[in-house]
């Protein structure tokens, strides 16, 4: 469970993923509670046929056994309220970041900025019966998506930065949510960086890292979002998110240019 809570805390796993392994230990600790009631019942009911009944040294590991679950399920409700706190202060601090960047993109309208999406994939649900898995993908790419994706990335490939940025956003608006789109705003905020952007380009990478916390993308996207803010004049957030790298995922390749942009704003 203290590894559950550091994952989460550190690196915003989805809630699903936690929501599912309280409810399975509130079931099993339900379900052990009214194993050991029925027990002590037999155990100390009149007349009864089991060959320990009365025996105090059972009835005492019995209280003890149930004295223990009731502290695992206090502590069970301990760790809900942990992560349901994580996910929530992580949530507002994106909100506020992206609130931020638009405040310093003279074309961002703050009135029309969408509500920031929970992180890790929205409030807790009921876990759903366990349903056949489909023949195909769920997600399956559009057609003229994947066209227009390598269009996009090829123009970008090309330094050829504004054909990129303007295919970018238009395929983010046509393939909402789709395979690419994580990809695609990590793009766009490369070809937005290169044209000298900070702004929008920084709010790209946001929303690349944001989508998938813990994604194939997100190293490079928190990296890229670190640099972007230092080149805004931000250095407090660019300092704390360029170390975030590291300490979310420290097997990545971007952690030493992390490191070393660090050393460039002279982060303490």
């Amino acid at each position: 469970m203290r590894g559950l809570i550091l994952g989460i805390a550190l690196g915003l796993a989805p809630m699903t993923a936690g929501a599912e392994t309280l409810a399975d230990v509130r079931a099993e600790v339900s379900q052990l509670g009214a194993m050991i009631a029925q027990l002590q019942k037999e155990l100390t009911a009149t007349g009864s046929s089991n060959p320990l009944a009365g025996d105090a040294a059972t009835l005492d590991r019995l209280n003890a056994m149930e004295a223990a679950l009731q502290r695992l399920t206090a502590k069970t409700e301990e760790l809900d309220f942990r992560i349901k706190s994580v996910v929530k202060d992580g949530t507002n601090r994106v909100g506020d970041l992206e609130f931020r960047l638009c405040e310093l993109d003279p074309a961002c309208d703050i009135g029309t900025l969408p509500e920031t999406s929970v992180l890790g994939g929205g409030t807790v649900a009921p876990v759903p019966a366990p349903q056949p898995q489909p023949e195909t993908p769920q997600v399956q790419v559009a057609v003229g998506e994947e066209a227009d994706f390598n269009a996009a990335k090829t123009a970008l490939e090309a330094n050829d930065y504004q054909t990129a940025a303007n295919r970018l956003a238009q395929f983010n608006e046509a393939y909402p949510g789709g395979p690419y789109s994580i990809e695609a705003s990590l793009l766009l905020g490369n070809a937005q960086a290169g044209l000298g952007q900070m702004a929008p380009a920084a709010r790209a990478y946001l929303d690349a890292f944001s989508q998938s916390p813990d994604g194939p993308f997100a190293p490079e996207a928190l990296y890229s979002l670190g640099t972007a803010l230092g080149d805004l004049g931000q250095t407090s957030e660019a300092c704390v998110t360029l170390a975030e790298v590291g300490n979310r995922f420290a097997a990545s390749e971007f952690v030493l240019p992390a490191q070393s942009a660090r050393q460039n704003l002279g982060c303490s």
